[in-house]
């Protein structure tokens, strides 16, 4: 069965009715969320009915603060993407919105699990709640499917050192610099993607030409240099790369790609960013010699880390950033 994404149950494909089903936001899609994954999959190849992953966009603590604010992991497209690469049979990305969010506890498990889905089992974390005022608690799940017939697992979250695998601990890691932390408990290089827009032109002036893409509101890496991988299409490119510009206008900066070996083109393109790890912190030079010269330091720190980073899982190997 070929990997499917919608936006609405009245678009599901009789196929993909009564499948099991895994419900969450799953922001970054972590080892903790994987555990999830790898349990569908069992039960429902157990089962002999499709694997389906049932999440919303955008995140509902977006909806309710006054302005978007959260540092998203995942965005719907990367979420699709990774739950590909996991082998399920398709997502569902319903929109999360105010009115999303006054449904009931009992009608979005009698509509949406039972009437639409037509659920064989359910598989969420221990953690995770539903309907309006959160009513939807794990003890409400299962006591709803003894009743309408289907089965329902929660799991406990995964720990490593003192505390679980959280999408919220990722992020802490991430918006401090600590790349190799964050990506241990994804399981993969943390990625994102971005439409290449046109700078100011200073890193060509500088020997160092850039692939500018925006980056979305409640972007909060630290700001910094890192060692990157990226995607252009099908082909693969290593690079370093600089996320903010204490000496320039710093109000929401550009992510700037320096790719090696590379000068084209790719206004309006897709670009994909991995990152393989961090370099330093942002700094501030005397001048435009000292700067480049820093450059320079950073191309070759990037090289050498890219030349010893393997995958780190099956997972980052189908995510296709090591060729």
């Amino acid at each position: 069965m070929s990997f499917t994404r919608l936006s609405s149950l009245a678009d599901l494909p009789a196929s993909l009715r009564g499948a099991y089903v895994a419900i969450g936001n799953f922001d970054g899609l972590h080892r903790g969320h994987q555990s999830i994954i790898d349990a569908l999959r069992q039960r429902a190849g157990a089962a002999g009915v499709p694997a389906l992953m049932l999440t919303f966009e955008p995140h509902p603590r977006d909806v309710f603060a006054p302005a978007p604010f959260m540092f998203r992991l995942t965005q719907g497209d990367a979420k699709a993407r990774l739950a590909a690469c996991l082998g399920l049979d398709g997502i569902v990305i319903l929109p999360f919105d105010h009115a999303f969010s006054q449904t009931e506890a009992e009608d979005f498990v009698e509509t949406i699990l039972v009437e639409q889905l037509g659920v064989r089992g359910v598989i969420t974390g221990s953690d995770f709640h539903f309907g309006r005022q959160r009513r939807g608690t794990p003890a409400f799940l299962r006591a709803a499917g003894q009743r309408l017939g289907f089965a329902v697992e929660t799991l406990d979250l995964m720990d490593e050192g003192d505390e679980p695998i959280s999408s919220s601990r990722i992020r802490a890691a991430l918006s401090e610099g600590a790349v190799t932390a964050a990506n241990r408990l994804l399981g993969y290089h943390w990625f994102f993607d971005g439409c290449v827009v046109q700078g100011d032109q200073r890193g060509r002036e500088l020997g160092f030409p850039t692939a500018n893409t925006m980056t979305p509101t409640g972007f909060q890496l630290a700001q910094g240099v890192y060692a990157v991988r990226a995607r252009l299409g099908q082909r693969l490119f290593d690079g370093v790369a600089a996320y903010g510009k204490p000496m320039f206008d710093n109000q929401r900066p550009p992510f700037e790609t320096h790719l090696f070996a590379f000068d084209e083109d790719i206004y309006g393109q897709t670009l994909q960013v991995a990152l393989i790890g961090h370099i330093r912190g942002q700094e501030v030079f005397s001048g435009l010699d000292e700067l480049i010269a820093a450059m320079d330091r950073d191309s070759n720190k990037a090289r050498a880390l890219i030349a010893e980073v393997a995958p780190l899982g099956e997972l980052d190997e189908k995510l296709g950033f090591f060729g």
